[in-house]
């Protein structure tokens, strides 16, 4: 569980402020303007992993990220058994723009605290509303939707207004295995976990929506392993930012080591394909081109989390590969570039 910061003892601020929409830690400017827009959606107050994946975001220019919505987790989770996981999220977000000097708080949307009741009933929040209107506002460059977690606020959006559908695309860290793609790892979950946040939201999105969905299913995200001696070296002595995400993983490595199999040499930063396949595509013909996906008709999403065909209905990507050498290199690049600007006596 990533630490929920005490309002009492703020963090330790940069000297320096920012906005999106400028980086001014590039010694080269970034050339103006954007390729496309983001909503990240992550459940915050869980697995720190999406701590990298938001700071990676923010970093990146190429995309404008339009709203960040602080997502629930399971009831009871190990992470954040608190009954306020959205709360606890949108506290840990502010908290990292405090970090990293951004201002543009005004982004920050909290979501539900609880699952959809059933298929037809969305569950209202601010960020439902937000993402309606990000979705419906007159803009040509293509919006991605990031979700890190569950999907309940996403559902509840195209409950709400289903024209949001054809105005977007869904990547979504989530999903099990697709049976002739690969095998659950030993001692998997039944329902994989971000799917369980909220199965009947999923099922909304798969089966009850027209929404194209890129999915980074569950054999995938475990692919993004980062070593030890990377989030020492490369995270850990990169200045505060990089110091206090390294803290809240290596909280949870050490937990894993007392707790479960003994101390491990990696840790997966399963959410960061989300940055790789929105912001790192190729130059020409845009698209995520270092990874590798199949085409294939959107399956429906049964109750025990398995995937039902459905012939004829529309397509949708379930990436195979992410390029990890591409995604993590530019992540610790623009973490030390920025920490360069950000402690830098001014």
């Amino acid at each position: 569980m990533t630490t929920i910061p005490d309002a009492a003892t703020p963090p330790q601020y940069t000297a320096r402020s920012w906005r999106l929409g400028e980086a001014p830690w590039q010694a080269v400017p970034p050339i103006p303007g954007h390729r496309a827009r983001a909503i990240v959606d992550n459940d915050f107050s869980g697995d720190p992993d999406d701590l990298p994946q938001l700071v990676h975001q923010l970093l990146s220019p190429s995309v404008d990220t339009r709203l960040v919505v602080a997502s629930h987790l399971s009831p009871g989770d190990h992470f954040d058994p608190s009954g306020q996981s959205a709360r606890n999220a949108e506290r840990i977000l502010r908290d990292v723009f405090a970090r990293m000097g951004l201002t543009s708080t005004e982004i920050i949307q909290r979501g539900s605290e609880e699952r959809l009741p059933d298929r037809t009933r969305p569950r209202p929040s601010p960020a439902v509303d937000a993402i309606i209107a990000e979705a419906m506002r007159d803009d040509d460059a293509p919006l991605f939707y990031l979700a890190g977690g569950g999907l309940t606020d996403l559902a509840s959006a195209l409950l709400v207004e289903p024209r949001i559908a054809e105005r977007m695309t869904l990547i979504w860290i989530g999903g099990g295995e697709h049976p002739d793609l690969a095998s659950p790892p030993p001692g998997a979950m039944p329902i994989e976990y971000n799917m369980l946040i909220d199965l009947t939201a999923a099922q909304v999105v798969f089966g009850d929506s027209g929404i194209p969905i890129w999915q980074v299913p569950r054999d995938v995200y475990r692919q993004c392993l980062v070593s030890d001696a990377e989030l020492r070296i490369r995270m850990a002595a990169t200045g505060p930012l990089g110091r206090w995400m390294h803290g809240e993983i290596a909280q949870i490595m050490r937990a894993v080591a007392e707790f479960l199999s003994g101390p491990a040499e990696t840790y997966a930063l399963g959410d960061s394909p989300l940055v790789l396949l929105s912001c790192l595509q190729s130059i020409f013909e845009p698209d995520p081109s270092s990874s590798s996906h199949v085409v294939r008709p959107t399956p429906a999403i049964a109750d025990d989390g398995s995937y039902v065909p459905v012939p004829g209905a529309r397509e949708m990507r379930v990436c195979t590969w992410v390029d990890t050498r591409l995604m993590f290199e530019d992540f610790f690049l623009k973490l030390a570039e920025f920490d360069r600007w950000a402690t830098a006596p001014h």
